[in-house]
Order: C-alpha cells, then structure tokens, then sequence
C-alpha cells in the first residue's frame, strides 16, 4: 500500500522523534518549532515556518490569512502541538487548513506526551 507523500512523512516524522528523544515532553510549542526547524536543516528537509496562507472560499481569495507552523515539500502542513492529548477538535483545525488551502495532506504533531504522538491526515 502506497501512502500520500510516503517519502516525505517518513523524513518529517524522522525529524520530530529525534527532537522528541532529546527534548523529552514538557516544553512549549515554540521550543520544539525552533528544534524542528534545525532538525529539518540538518536533514535537509524542505520547509517554510510559520508561513502565511491564503484561505480560498468558492472562487475568492479572503484577506484573513492562516499561519502554518510549518509547510514541508511545498505540499505538507504540519501543525505542532505540546498538549497532554489531542482531541477531534486538533483534527478538524488541521482539515479546516487542508480544505482552505487546497493541500492534501496534514500531520499533527504532539510533543506533550511521554511518547511522541503523530496524526496524519489526508483530504
């Protein structure tokens, strides 16, 4: 079975469990957007943070924007989160910036927990 953007996700999440590993849970969301971006330098993994985004209704462009923790490959959002659990309401925010913005696929990342928590999502 072939994922969407297999390569790519594999690298990203690469990514975050070596952050996870040495950063632990505990900290707040800024501290592990700044260690993803030198973890994304390091392994050369394309990225604009927190990168501005057009949001399209039908066929106009609105003039409030959504700001991406990051866009990986050109083609992947990634919505960072240091929470003790994420809920549904993680999910629909990241399908709601899918849906917006046209791009297929979302991770969500939660440093929070004892372990490293990802959720992929594809529109």
């Amino acid at each position: 079975m072939n994922l969407l953007f297999e390569n790519e996700t594999f690298a990203i999440i690469g990514a975050a469990q070596e952050v996870h590993k040495e950063l632990g849970n505990g900290f707040l969301e800024a501290v592990y957007q700044e260690a993803l971006s030198l973890e994304f330098k390091k392994r050369a993994i394309p990225f604009h943070r927190e990168k501005e985004l057009q949001i399209q209704y039908k066929d106009a462009i609105l003039t409030k924007t959504y700001c991406a923790d990051f866009i990986c490959y050109d083609k992947i959002i990634i919505e960072l989160k240091a929470v003790s659990k994420l809920t549904t309401e993680h999910e629909s925010q990241v399908l709601n910036y899918l849906k917006a913005t046209r791009l297929k696929l979302g991770l969500i990342i939660n440093f929070g927990e004892a372990s490293l928590k990802l959720k992929r999502l594809i529109l």
